[in-house]
């Protein structure tokens, strides 16, 4: 195991916090994810302790009047324990890049991509889980995957038009009447415990997002049947075989390395900070996560996956079969001279190909070089960087993350694009949920930045209106 950011050797006086807490012995292979949690808490809340009484004041950043009206952006004002996103490097968990991630996590037997519940044990705790740990995690997650009947009833009774991350973002409000946390607070628990039950809500949530997800999919596009969870697989296993696709092993390892590389972003991101935000206000991870759902929804956001594949099978059907570099940059200037976008190149903040495309990049190599749509996506990738930079209006030439799932998804059948922001939802709660616990656990409160109107910024910058 990795030394955690919880934890330094001998930090911790562990034998006492097990029998204060009731948790048994610790074993690095044995303990749970939740037991070794509340014994890496005492050192983390002493360090940022330290931190903010020697560095409080010291300024970290200046904000200039752009980055009020252009929505914040890069304004150094959010703490998030999961990931760093470097403009040059891209993403790292923990401080580990993609392709550590691939290398390091647990994997299914035979398999050769990372499972979910591993980034989710390594984004909560710093450190890289056992095999046998995150066998124990796949397992908890199916035995409360269950879902309420009126869930059920919420879902079964949506209309198949509702777009399906509407019927996702409903499903999940609607689990608040199973929220552990919300109950707790009404019991006037003391408030150093509030992360032991935003830890069981965000248990229990993550485990039903599965049957949820495949609900909503098997209504809305196939005959309503769902099938149930085998309490012996891991959760993308569950996940591709309730969608109706567990026979296919390579849509499992495609499902482990989706839901493992579009978990966490940063906290900046609009579905990451707005899950923060209203969890600050100590609403529950049901209620948070639905609400950072609703932001993923939009096409700034998640929902570009969505137009991205829409505009690629537009160019195709534009094209016909002249798919060369010759005929995509023209129709790639055709487009921007329209005064439309390229969609899924171009990002807030990197400056570089994406990570999280070149590894789905590298999984279509593998398993469907010769697909059409995955080389009409490398065509692009050859020609869309020149033509933006010729074109000189887009800061980061490079494809995002987006780019590419929708062609992959394809590829294997799931074919019905305005499914994929669901999928993403589901790996989006994995980022999401360790910072709730981890905000409960430190005690980090509501969330209220200072706002001026235009007249009032006037005034700051010596501007006469």
């Amino acid at each position: 195991m990795s030394i955690s950011i919880f934890a330094r050797s001998g930090a911790v006086n562990r034998l006492a916090l097990v029998s204060r807490l009731g948790l048994r012995a610790y074993s690095s292979n044995q303990i749970s994810l939740k037991d070794r949690f509340a014994e890496l808490l005492p050192q983390k809340i002493d360090e940022v302790k330290r931190l903010r009484k020697e560095k409080g004041s010291t300024v970290i950043g200046e904000v200039v009047l752009d980055q009020a009206y252009g929505g914040m952006r890069g304004i150094k004002g959010l703490v998030w324990e999961g990931s760093v996103l470097d403009a040059e490097e891209g993403i790292r968990f923990r401080g580990k890049t993609i392709p550590e991630i691939q290398k390091e996590l647990p994997k299914a037997p035979g398999g050769t991509e990372p499972l979910p519940e591993g980034l989710f044990w390594l984004l909560l705790t710093g450190e890289v889980p056992s095999e046998q740990q995150v066998r124990a995690l796949s397992a908890e997650f199916a035995a409360h995957s269950k879902l309420p009947k009126y869930v059920e009833d919420v879902l079964d009774n949506s209309p198949a038009t509702l777009h399906p991350m509407a019927q996702f973002s409903m499903a999940v409000t609607a689990l608040e009447a199973e929220s552990t946390f919300a109950k707790a607070y009404e019991r006037g628990v003391n408030k150093k415990e509030f992360w032991l039950y935003a830890y069981d809500d965000s248990i229990n949530l993550l485990a039903k997002l599965p049957t949820i997800a495949a609900r909503i999919y098997r209504n809305s596009f196939k005959d309503g049947v769902v099938a149930s969870i085998n309490p012996e697989a891991d959760y993308a296993s569950n996940l591709a075989t309730q969608l109706g696709f567990g026979a296919d092993a390579e849509f499992l390892e495609l499902m482990r390395l989706y839901l493992t590389i579009h978990a966490d972003h940063e906290g900046g991101n609009v579905s990451a900070h707005t899950t923060k935000l209203v969890g600050s206000a100590l609403s529950s991870p049901m209620l948070s996560l639905a609400a950072g759902l609703n932001g993923l929804a939009g096409p700034l956001h998640g929902r570009a996956n969505q137009e991205v594949l829409e505009w690629i099978l537009e160019l195709k059907a534009n094209l016909g079969s002249d798919v060369s570099e010759e005929a995509i940059e023209k129709y790639l200037w055709e487009t921007l001279n329209a005064g439309r976008v390229v969609p899924g190149y171009g990002h807030a903040v990197l400056r570089k190909t994406d990570p999280r495309y070149t590894a789905q990049r590298e999984f279509g190599l593998s398993h469907m070089p010769d697909y059409d749509l995955f080389k009409i996506v490398s065509t692009i990738y050859k020609v869309a960087p020149r033509v933006l930079t010729q074109h000189g209006k887009t800061k980061n030439p490079w494809p995002n993350v987006d780019s590419h799932s929708g062609v992959l998804l394809q590829y294997y059948g799931l074919k019905e694009q305005s499914f994929y922001t669901v999928l993403f939802g589901v790996s989006r709660a994995f980022g999401v949920l360790p910072q709730l616990i981890i905000d409960r656990a430190l005690g980090a409160p509501i969330e209220r930045p200072k706002s001026f109107s235009t007249e009032k910024y006037a005034e700051l910058v010596g501007f006469k209106l």
